[in-house]
């Protein structure tokens, strides 16, 4: 019969055992990707590996307890299932509520709607109301001929008349339709000429046009009367004076200026920064809730079969919250701004090589509130508008997500979470972690991500192949 893990044991025993071999009650625990975080009965916490085969389980499985914990008041039907040892009974398990998203809120799209269709109206339809006047009679009466009449049949004079006037008449208002049908032409072939005929461009050369255009261009591609030959020229001759001004007057690269701009904010509202390797083991990542199954897991650069460039600056951030509560003060404030790597797809809005800054508070004032008007507070400062979501996300489930536009800013987290126990980390905490390119996007109104990047083709948004 299989060995039950540790968390198995705990559930059907409900005590906890010590090295001590002192049986103490179990009030909670929690579990996450590796371990077993116990809350007894008396207040202790003990964090162990989830595992058939550590210590803990083992203690539990097959050792006897010397003394009962007194402060955790154990009923004699608990300490006897333990020494019953009767691991494999039936139990009802109650599995926790799946998690439900708030329904994601996406902008306003242009999306394509029924047109309601006309009734045909052909041009037979319009000769015929067209041609006939009212005043001319649509039929002359028909004379009654009898059987026994001659083959050929004489029309009384009286009405002969009447039908000529009536041909006439119809022949002569099918002349003024044409006519009117000649003139109705002319003038559509006169309108059309009169308006400027749209340029349509290659592929090729509508690609080197859009790469010249920024925010501030008016120009419409779809619209323009101008040929590529002198929209190009204006288009090169303003990125020439652009780039000029730039280095008379600022020479900041806008990424850098940013992450200057972030770093003095934060450290004004009392967070510490740090800076980490861009190396980072592989086990942070599956720390992380990321195993190699996972699809995740495939956007991750590795250099070996144990290290990979960073996809995320949290698993560092873990460590240091875990090392830096026993000798800091209670809040602990901290963030880092560097370059993460992952195997994106192509877009308008993801980049395989970008610049996150990713900031948390564990202690006091963790809370939701707090991390709102914090991402309130941050998101001001950068002149940048937004608007709050819930979601939820694989690693750390229900999140806060900052949207501008359809474009999603950061999902920012309120702890704790499962995966904290596997991280030591067993205080309350908030955070939030941004794309500092996509900030760049947002606050620039750059169509391309990429103009905001680290890159060998853009200096701040304007396109350097002059």
């Amino acid at each position: 019969m299989d060995r039950p893990n540790l968390e198995r044991l705990v559930k059907l025993n409900g005590v906890w055992l010590s090295r001590k071999d002192v049986l103490h009650g179990v009030s909670k625990y929690d579990v996450s990707r590796m371990n077993i975080r116990i809350t007894t009965d008396c207040g202790e916490v003990i964090t162990a590996r989830n595992s058939r085969n550590s210590a803990s389980a083992r203690s539990l499985r097959n050792s006897k307890y010397k003394k009962v914990c007194k402060k955790c008041r154990l009923s004699e039907e608990r300490i006897q299932r333990f020494v019953s040892k009767n691991f494999h009974e039936n139990i009802t398990f109650v599995e926790p509520a799946a998690k439900t998203s708030a329904p994601k809120k996406v902008g306003k799209k242009d999306t394509a709607r029924p047109v309601p269709v006309p009734p045909a109206f052909t041009q037979s339809a319009a000769v015929q109301s067209a041609t006939v006047p009212s005043a001319v009679p649509s039929a002359v009466p028909s004379a009654t001929v009898p059987s026994t009449a001659a083959q050929s049949v004489t029309v009384p004079s009286a009405v002969q008349p009447a039908v000529q006037i009536s041909n006439q008449t119809a022949k002569s208002a099918l002349n003024q339709n044409a006519a009117v049908n000649a003139s109705g032409n002319q003038n559509m072939e006169s309108n059309s000429e009169s308006k400027p005929s749209k340029k349509s461009f290659s592929p090729s050369q509508l690609s080197r046009l859009e790469s010249l255009l920024v925010s501030d261009d008016e120009f419409d591609l779809e619209k323009t009367d101008m040929d590529f030959a002198k929209l190009e020229s204006v288009l090169v001759a303003r990125r020439k004076q652009e780039l000029c001004d730039m280095y008379e007057n600022s020479r900041e690269h806008m990424l850098a200026k940013l992450e200057r701009d972030i770093s003095a904010f934060l450290i004004s509202k009392g967070f510490t920064e740090i800076k980490s390797s861009i190396l980072i083991p592989e086990e942070y990542i599956i720390r992380m809730g990321i195993d190699r199954d996972e699809e995740l897991s495939k956007q991750i650069f590795r250099t070996d079969d144990n290290m990979c460039l960073r996809p995320m600056l949290a698993p560092v951030l873990y460590n240091y919250l875990a090392r830096f509560d026993k000798i800091l003060p209670d809040p602990v404030k901290i963030f880092e701004i560097g370059p993460c790597y992952r195997k994106e797809s192509d877009g308008s809005s993801h980049l395989e090589e970008f610049t996150m800054v990713n900031f948390c508070q564990m202690g006091e004032g963790s809370t939701r509130e707090n991390l709102v008007k914090l991402l309130d507070e941050f998101l001001t400062y950068l002149g940048i508008d937004y608007r709050i979501e819930g979601d939820e996300c694989m690693v750390y489930g229900a999140t806060v997500d900052v949207m501008h536009g359809d474009m999603e800013l950061s999902s920012a987290v309120v702890g704790p979470v499962p995966m904290d126990i596997d991280w030591g980390v067993s205080k309350p905490w908030i955070g939030a972690g941004f794309g500092l390119e996509r900030l760049l996007k947002a606050r620039h109104k750059f169509k391309n991500i990429k103009r905001g990047s680290r890159s060998e083709f853009y200096y701040n948004g304007i396109y350097t192949k002059l």
